[in-house]
């Protein structure tokens, strides 16, 4: 009889103690998927103003902070035509880290004129998308 209720002691105390751990764990989880990167550009629209199509390639860079909680990664950047190349970081950018989108733009052998380009950010963010526009004035 005393073993049969040491057994049993054991055993409730064991449920016990294991659901316990259950919980703070599973609380644990829900915390950590609480937790969420956020990206804020310093500006979402760069002018590169009037240039000659023979000045070649025109470059700017689109500054970003992450102000969430968990680490930010830039899962994909595209441009909305080929003569527009975004390159970015493939490290995740950490809580309260800076990064950059850079985009080079080559109109060479287009047409003459005022172009705007967007380029497509894609991440892990609370904004999991996030339009950047190049424009400016591009002469013969």
């Amino acid at each position: 009889m005393k073993k049969t209720f040491i057994i049993a002691a054991l055993a409730f105390v064991t449920l016990c103690v294991g659901t316990q751990l259950h919980q703070a764990n599973a609380a644990e989880t829900v915390a950590e998927a609480e937790k969420q990167a956020e990206i804020v550009f310093d500006t979402i629209r760069v002018n590169l103003g009037t240039f000659s199509e023979k000045d070649g390639e025109q470059k700017c860079a689109f500054a970003f902070t992450n102000v969430g909680d968990a680490p930010l990664i830039i899962n994909q950047a595209f441009a909305s035509c080929g003569c527009t190349v975004p390159t970015y970081t493939k490290d995740p950018v950490k809580p309260g880290e800076r990064g950059q989108i850079n985009v080079s733009y080559n109109g060479k052998g287009k047409f003459p004129g005022h172009f705007s380009k967007t380029v497509t950010i894609r991440s892990n963010a609370k904004t999991e998308i996030v339009r950047l526009t190049i424009e400016g004035e591009m002469t013969k």
